[in-house]
């Protein structure tokens, strides 16, 4: 659980240096991108790292990609609300659930082996 954590404390402490506030959903656009893609490439590698540890777990890889697509999705719909553009969001947010599909259609395979 700590290697999955490590990418949120990571993109937390930069949020809190550059942003100065621990609510990533005030952040204007171009810096919520900066700290979602690190969140979301920091978990990836996370991930990658546990695999080939051998210590990966999938419940928990589900939680974790589960969260951070809510997250995405409550600043989308407060970049909706308040009108801004939200374009490089829905494509990252597109490419989330795919990655989540293949992850439960990769589930799925390994039940029926």
């Amino acid at each position: 659980m700590i290697l999955y954590l490590a990418s949120v404390i990571v993109s937390l402490f930069w949020l809190f240096r550059f942003q100065h506030t621990f609510n990533p959903i005030t952040v204007k656009g171009p810096e919520f991108l900066k700290f979602y893609l690190m969140i979301l490439i920091g978990f990836y590698l996370s991930v990658l790292l546990s695999k080939f540890l051998k210590i990966y777990q999938r419940n928990m890889v589900f939680c974790f990609l589960v969260s951070i697509m809510l997250l995405g999705i409550a600043k989308l719909i407060r970049g909706l609300y308040l009108g801004k553009p939200v374009g490089y969001l829905i494509i990252i947010l597109i490419i989330e659930v795919i990655v989540i599909l293949i992850f439960k259609f990769n589930d799925f395979n390994r039940k029926l082996k």
